[in-house]
């Protein structure tokens, strides 16, 4: 980990219910600065240049979120790590089961 804070983005389709609760979740821990964003033109906030210009990690709900990160900021994130946590859009804002997931992910990433 570097000795400031890790920059993490979470993207999701529209970013309604899994990156906003991953930002929530991981949002309270001094070790991470997050955002959360949509690969949708229809996301409450679309994930942008800047955003993964800044992202140190970025982490994705599904493949092909990351796919249409990498095709469409292709040369901005060829030497980003992008995560895909291969969780379905099938859980509401701060769901408890999907809440879990995120606090075991930010085990992991706080370990490794």
């Amino acid at each position: 980990m570097p000795d400031r804070p890790a920059q993490v983005l979470f993207v999701c389709s529209r970013n309604q219910w899994r990156s906003p609760t991953a930002e929530q979740v991981w949002r309270r821990h001094p070790k991470v600065i997050c955002r959360s964003a949509g690969t949708s033109p229809r996301a409450r906030r679309t994930v942008t240049a800047s955003d993964v210009q800044w992202a140190d990690v970025i982490y994705v709900m599904e493949p092909k979120h990351r796919d249409r990160i990498k095709a469409r900021f292709g040369r901005l994130v060829a030497h980003t790590r992008i995560v895909v946590l291969d969780i379905p859009d099938e859980y509401g804002y701060m769901d408890p089961d999907l809440v879990a997931m995120f606090e075991a992910e930010l085990d992991a990433f706080l370990a490794g």
